[in-house]
């Protein structure tokens, strides 16, 4: 086996006196581990930082052997881990990707959303200007290992009108004539998070309130490694932030 690809570090484990296991997303292929030799270097530990930009070249003689890894750095953002918001945002996104793809399978859309969420994350003047987006980043995360939200109609009436909650049960939209008196029951719907655009911190705040219960109920149980305390420091560190 012989690759060779662009591809976002999403994880980076020890393995040996020297040596790293990564875990990298390719567009392509999707999510690709590797050991790098050296990967514990000085000279290798800035680029070896999820969230970091590569061009990965892997090497195995077998399908079934975990592949070397040689690493030509490519876009960093290594800086980024010094600011506690940012960190916080590039850790729980790549965790969150770690954790819920299965490797070998492509998902070109969650890579080149993954690539813009992490722009945004460098680009933004504030958390507010990426906070929303790497909710509906959790979305289309969901949609697209077959749990997706249907957030387009009712599942009341079937109506397209004044869309207003979240069923916690079955992830439809509900209007808010058919949720009256049981409003308590639901998850608010932001406008945002079926419309785009940037949502206020209320609004990002209840629609991270449904992504989180859809993503520990059908994307993250029962694994060995739960990456939701990453997503709640992330959301720690938002409250604060607004406070």
């Amino acid at each position: 086996m012989h690759r060779v690809a662009p591809a976002i570090i999403l994880s980076v484990r020890p393995h040996g006196e020297h040596g790293a296991i990564v875990r990298a997303l390719t567009r392509e292929d999707g999510v690709q581990p590797g050991y790098v030799r050296g990967g514990r270097s000085r000279a290798l530990r800035p680029v070896l930082q999820p969230g970091n930009g590569i061009i990965g070249e892997w090497r195995a003689r077998t399908v079934e052997q975990l592949a070397a890894l040689t690493i030509e750095p490519g876009h960093s953002r290594a800086g980024l881990h010094g600011e506690p918001l940012a960190a916080a945002g590039i850790e729980w996104l790549c965790a969150l990707t770690a954790a819920a793809l299965p490797e070998e399978q492509p998902y070109p859309v969650l890579y080149d959303a993954l690539d813009a969420v992490l722009t945004a994350i460098e680009s933004a003047p504030s958390a507010r200007g990426w906070a929303g987006a790497l909710v509906r980043y959790e979305l289309l995360l969901l949609g697209q290992l077959g749990f997706g939200l249907d957030l387009e109609r009712c599942t009341v009436t079937g109506g397209t009108d004044d869309l207003g909650y979240v069923s916690p049960k079955s992830g439809a939209a509900v209007s808010v004539g058919a949720a009256f008196g049981y409003e308590a029951r639901l998850f608010p719907l932001p406008d945002f998070l079926r419309e785009g655009g940037v949502g206020d911190w209320p609004e990002i705040f209840a629609a991270g309130r449904i992504t989180a219960h859809f993503l520990a109920r059908d994307i993250l149980v029962g694994l060995r490694h739960d990456p939701m305390p990453a997503r709640a420091r992330l959301f720690d560190r938002f409250k604060r932030a607004v406070a």
